[in-house]
């Protein structure tokens, strides 16, 4: 694992993700029920009105690091290699696991896709569409019923990363360090023009991000309208702002494939945007670190894991040992 880029995050605003549809297929396989309290687990976890979610957990330690993958994208894109084009390699919840405990799980109608094999959610379906205030429920009360007790540390890709910034200002004594990877945030409607911000709307619309569609021998894939939160999240971060933590903050370098028509984007104006939007993120507490992955598309916790298993390292360092975070000679040790 080579050490990360750390540059200082300049004064820009929130990231933002284009949400691609898609194609589903096969069934849904069984996983034992038990307490994910401690030890490995990989299994079923009801969370009450007759509902179950997928949780998987391995390592020791704390705080424990909670994985929260993007839109429609279920807990395997953190610990398989979907790319699968190479020699193996450490995904990131094994690579998290060596350092603390770590758990992620299946979101209701998600899926992951290996060429053309698609597999959906372990998790119960529910109907679409659906909110980040329902995502936010789900998992508090997933993370009580399993017993994986606070403190905790977030990662969150992509709409994730809107999902775990909105549970640290829901639950703000649970959450003392953050990783957004490529993460979506409200604030990128204030960075365009209304007009470009409609036609942004529109872009991910056609795209499908808002089309609730059957998962066959499931139920809805998961449904989530694009910026339909980002009120929402304004409100709670005005309401309760991220207090002092470590925050670390990674940026995608390659850029995104538009469709040709792209609502008249072109892809430096797009780039630009999502990359101050990002920086902005490193903004939401003081000293947070801001890195490019400049190998990575918007996936960077798959093509490139190291650079994600190693921001989180950092930040559970820092959460560990606070004045580490604050030695800049000291970021990236192993």
């Amino acid at each position: 694992m080579r050490p990360l880029e750390l540059r200082r995050a300049p004064p820009a605003l929130a990231a933002a993700v284009l949400l691609f549809a898609f194609t589903l297929g096969t069934p849904r396989a069984a996983s034992p029920a038990a307490s994910a309290a401690q030890g490995d687990f990989a299994g079923f976890v009801d969370i009450g009105a007759g509902r179950r979610l997928y949780l998987e957990c391995r390592g020791t330690g704390s705080p424990v690091v909670v994985l929260e993958a993007g839109y429609r994208s279920s807990a395997r894109i953190w610990s398989e290699d979907l790319h699968q084009s190479g020699a193996p390699r450490t995904m990131v919840l094994s690579g998290v696991a060596v350092f603390t405990r770590v758990c992620a799980y299946d979101r209701p109608g998600t899926v992951a896709a290996i060429n053309d094999n698609v597999r959906q959610s372990r998790s119960d379906p529910v109907p679409m569409p659906r909110t980040a205030l329902n995502v936010v429920a789900d998992l508090h009360a997933l993370l009580r019923a399993a017993g994986v007790s606070a403190p905790y540390v977030f990662a969150g890709h992509s709409l994730g990363g809107l999902f775990v910034r909105l549970y640290a200002s829901t639950y703000p004594r649970d959450v003392l360090g953050l990783v957004l990877v490529d993460a979506y945030s409200e604030m990128l409607e204030t960075l365009l023009t209304p007009e470009r911000w409609a036609a942004l709307v529109r872009l991910n619309v056609r795209s499908g991000s808002d089309t609730v569609k059957p998962i066959p021998s499931y139920g809805d894939l998961e449904t989530i309208g694009y910026g339909k939160d980002n009120a929402v999240m304004r409100q709670a971060a005005a309401t309760t702002p991220l207090g002092p933590m470590p925050l670390a903050v990674l940026a995608h370098a390659r850029p995104f494939d538009l469709p040709k028509e792209a609502e008249g984007f072109s892809s430096d104006a797009l780039e630009s945007v999502l990359r101050a939007a990002n920086e902005n993120l490193a903004t939401l507490v003081p000293n947070a670190r801001f890195y490019v992955a400049k190998d990575s598309g918007h996936d960077i916790h798959q093509d490139q894991p190291e650079l994600v298993i190693e921001a989180i390292r950092q930040v559970v360092v820092g959460v560990r040992h606070p004045a580490t975070w604050y030695d800049l000679t000291s970021c990236c040790a192993k």
